[in-house]
């Protein structure tokens, strides 16, 4: 059994959307990767946001959060919504694991998983960068997970920060590389 998960974080409709014209060459990315997960036996994770109808779980005091509220249900997020996008669909043998914040952890089952089936390595991807992922990265660094990061599996709205989450502040918690210099890593 493997030691090492992918997560594949918020790679969801409404969200990959925002992406504009960094989607395409971005989902190619990502289910290129999780190809490459699936070859090696390495589980995969889907971590998607989802509420209840009506979104009871926002507080309007959580700014990024309570501007779903204000945006309605163009951006809906709702537990009967589809999860994400048709180009990576999850397979019989990945997990989908919703979350209520930001942070795949945070209102999620996603360590108990991870515990349950002795993972200690998590190969972190999705959008955005400066959201989940950082938020992801640093719990995990805390609870000693060992990380890596695969930087054209993710995306971010600014470039600028993209850049120096990926070239700065990442490098001192994780390793970060690309898809296809993971894949050389997996054979």
């Amino acid at each position: 059994m493997s030691k090492t998960a992918l997560l594949v974080m918020d790679v969801q409709k409404g969200i990959v959307d925002g992406l504009g014209d960094q989607r395409t060459n971005y989902l190619e990315h990502v289910k290129q990767a999780v190809n490459f997960a699936h070859q090696a036996e390495i589980p995969v994770m889907f971590v998607v946001v989802r509420f209840r109808k009506g979104y009871p779980e926002l507080n309007p005091n959580n700014k990024m959060f309570a501007s779903i509220l204000e945006r309605g249900d163009n951006f809906s997020m709702e537990e009967t919504n589809p999860l994400t996008n048709p180009l990576i669909e999850p397979s019989g043998s990945d997990l989908v694991i919703s979350k209520k914040r930001v942070s795949a952890f945070a209102g999620s089952d996603l360590e108990m998983l991870l515990n349950a089936r002795g993972i200690f390595e998590l190969v972190l991807c999705g959008v955005s960068t400066s959201g989940v992922v950082l938020s992801t990265l640093r719990y995990a660094a805390d609870k000693d997970y060992r990380l890596k990061v695969l930087s054209d599996c993710c995306a971010d709205l600014d470039d600028e920060v993209h850049k120096i989450l990926l070239e700065k502040v990442f490098p001192r918690q994780a390793e970060v590389m690309s898809s296809t210099d993971w894949a050389k890593t997996l054979k």
